[in-house]
């Protein structure tokens, strides 16, 4: 059990362990904290290819194609991940490398065809801890990829579903109108969609389809025929 006096001495020194206070200062800190680029909010190293790293992002946002804000967010999530996963095995090679350069003198007197194995087995063992975390990273960041991924493909599932409902109810608005030789008012939708997506749409249903739809629309004309909108408002 600590003594009063050291209690008191502990405190004492905790005031003036409080940090960096400077900008400078606490940006020094925020990157020794993520000293190999694997956590925190930092993704670009001082020694980092900017360029590489845009045309990463830049490669994504093609793949993903994002719409909303919410889904640039996770792209942009998805590309830090993967710049921050692509350091692994660099790193893991680095303390490898090192390991051969520190324990060197300790296996020179070693048969030449094992020194390899025993460096690396070496290595492993001293820094075991440090190769162990790179393996926790690793895994940290294939989650973290992986649950973006799935966000991002239901964000744009739901705005593709939404747009798809917007696009059937026009077209069949629109489709109505043309075969009652009537004007159609895009303003209506918006001017979302325009006669070319829906004619090209219509050219997929083939005869069946039209014909289908066409005697529809005249039962409904023959419906709205027979019971004028005053007797439906009567009904209700």
């Amino acid at each position: 059990m600590s003594s009063p006096a050291r209690i008191i001495a502990n405190q004492a020194n905790s005031q003036h362990s409080t940090g960096p206070r400077t900008d400078e200062g606490k940006a020094k800190s925020s990157l020794n904290a993520v000293k190999t680029g694997l956590t925190g909010r930092t993704v670009l190293l001082p020694d980092d290819d900017i360029a590489a790293y845009r045309q990463h992002v830049t490669s994504l946002e093609a793949r993903y194609r994002p719409v909303s804000d919410a889904e640039r967010l996770l792209v942009q999530s998805i590309a830090d991940t993967e710049w921050r996963a692509a350091r692994i095995p660099t790193l893991e090679a680095g303390i490898y490398a090192l390991g051969r350069i520190e324990f060197a003198a300790s296996v020179e007197h070693e048969d030449p065809a094992i020194r390899p194995a025993l460096l690396d087995a070496r290595t492993f063992l001293v820094y075991q801890r440090q190769l162990n975390n790179l393996t926790l990273q690793e895994n940290r960041l294939r989650r973290q990829r992986e649950k973006d991924i799935a966000e991002l493909k239901q964000l744009q599932a739901e705005r593709e579903a939404a747009r798809k409902k917007r696009f059937d109810t026009g077209l069949n608005a629109y489709y109505r109108a043309m075969f009652r030789r009537r004007p159609f008012d895009f303003a209506t939708i918006g001017f979302e969609f325009s006669a070319d997506e829906f004619l090209t749409e219509i050219a997929t249903w083939g005869p069946h389809g039209r014909n289908k739809l066409n005697d529809l629309i005249e039962e409904e004309d023959r419906l709205f025929a027979a019971f004028p909108p005053d007797a439906w408002t009567k009904a209700a």
